[in-house]
């Protein structure tokens, strides 16, 4: 069997798309001594080529024009027209962006449909546009594959898709996520991001469906119960403007009035992860909407309570190894935070409880669930 797989996310490892797609390469590729594996990887003029990729895996390198036009062309023509020249048995697109047409047969995966549930972020009419192509093209493949029940029910109901057409195959947490401390590493990372000796963690995006401002009003509550000693620590790219996908978000702590208990530390490099998870207090999830939610599983992998909520797949990543609120629900999510931090025999069971949840997704997993549906369209033709 030879698959070609999609490549534009090769290079951005920080994404949840750049992590699902190296991992599972990584993983196919130690797994299956006879599956051939060809990255397609569209390629802007000036910039470099895909990074890590092991010498097993072979890469066909396509030229694409800079911006949104090239990137649609790439995904519906340059793609399948790659895919047949190199021979390939089976196409895997592993993000939202299939083509219409496919010399082969075609695995999509839809991580989620965020971009089509959410009424702020389908206003522009380009990414209307873009939503009922990607749309449209879901409905043609060969194979859907999900992160989750949550989303496989979305892509039945909303997509109008047959239930038979979708598998869903779990995410998991890299090896780098666990308990184990670096020792002197630990103390240089916490010093490069200044990071206090008790501090709760948010690390993500800051998008409107991350429901940030909901931690925000939940830490009127924490800050005025634990005061500055344990400040909540908003990790990741920090929005440079505000509008109807991004909040404002220094105003509102300003007008919340928790401008001492609230601390920026910005972009998080992918190594350092693990160390900040390892060492907060607790690790607050309050999306209101994930295909999978891959911090909570990192954080409970490192041993940490996590506080998330009850919307959409991430009760399913939790279980019962860390609390799950309404997003709504400023006053419980706080609760839970307070709960997490004064609770020693609630902290110490969460820190036993994250690691065995995490132990039950691998990567290994991932990818030989994944091998089957490949074996399914390719046995199907």
């Amino acid at each position: 069997m030879h698959v070609a797989i999609n490549a534009a996310f090769w290079n951005r490892p920080n994404s949840g798309s750049g992590q699902y797609t190296r991992q599972l390469v990584y993983q196919l590729n130690h797994l299956v001594s006879d599956l051939t594996i060809t990255l397609i990887y569209p390629q802007v003029i000036g910039e470099s080529e895909p990074e890590m990729v092991p010498p097993s895996v072979n890469v066909k390198l396509v030229p694409v024009r800079p911006g949104n036009v090239g990137k649609v062309w790439f995904e519906q023509r340059l793609f399948p027209r790659a895919c047949r020249e190199v021979g390939a048995t089976v196409a895997h697109v592993p993000y939202w962006g299939g083509p219409l047409q496919s010399p082969i047969p075609l695995v999509v995966t839809v991580h989620d449909l965020t971009t089509l549930l959410v009424p702020e972020y389908r206003r522009p009419f380009r990414t209307r546009l873009y939503n009922a192509l990607v749309a449209t093209s879901a409905r043609g493949a060969t194979r859907i594959i999900t992160d989750s029940d949550a989303s496989k029910q979305d892509i039945i109901e909303h997509l109008h898709i047959p239930e038979d057409k979708i598998e869903r195959i779990y995410l998991a947490a890299g090896s780098q996520f666990s308990t184990q401390d670096s020792g002197l590493l630990e103390m240089a990372v916490l010093r490069k991001y200044d990071l206090p000796e008790f501090y709760v963690l948010y690390l993500g995006g800051y998008e409107l469906h991350k429901n940030v401002t909901t931690l925000l009003l939940a830490w009127t509550y924490v800050g005025q119960a634990l005061g500055e000693d344990y400040p909540l620590v908003l990790a990741g790219k920090k929005p440079t403007q505000a509008n109807e996908i991004y909040p404002d978000y220094d105003n509102y702590i300003k007008q919340l009035g928790i401008e001492g208990y609230v601390r920026w530390i910005g972009y998080v490099e992918e190594e350092d992860k693990p160390v900040l998870y390892r060492n907060a207090e607790t690790f607050v999830f309050p999306s209101r909407r994930e295909g999978f939610g891959l911090g909570v599983l990192e954080a409970m992998a490192c041993g940490t309570p996590v506080v998330t909520t009850t919307a959409a797949s991430l009760p399913e990543v939790v279980g019962d190894a860390g609390f799950a609120v309404a997003p709504d629900d400023a006053r419980n999510m706080a609760g839970a935070i307070i709960s997490t931090i004064i609770q020693d025999n609630l902290r110490a069971e969460l820190r036993q409880k994250g690691p065995q949840q995490a132990a039950n997704f691998s990567w290994e997993k991932t990818a030989t669930e994944t091998l089957l549906v490949y074996d399914a369209v390719v046995g199907n033709r």
